[in-house]
């Protein structure tokens, strides 16, 4: 595992990265819930007109997430 962790809600459009933590635990178990696991790749798909939320593909399904919890996931960014 690599140290150069960003933020989902940093991810442009059409960009794919891989889940590696979550920074707040009220919030990791939501996501976990609905898929999002360390490992995962997500990739963001669209944004609404304003930027927010956002809406990524994971796990064979579409999530939107706000950016405040989109802010919460740690992911490496892949090449």
């Amino acid at each position: 595992m690599r140290g150069d962790f960003k933020k989902l809600s940093e991810i442009k459009l059409g960009e794919s990265a891989v889940i590696e933590s979550f920074t707040d635990d009220t919030m990791k178990l939501k996501l976990l819930e609905m898929g999002c696991l360390p490992g995962e790749v997500v990739t963001v798909t669209r944004f609404a007109p304003f930027g927010d939320p956002m809406a990524i593909a994971v796990a064979d399904s579409m999530l939107s997430l706000r950016m405040s919890e989109a802010a919460n996931v740690l992911v490496s960014v892949r090449s």
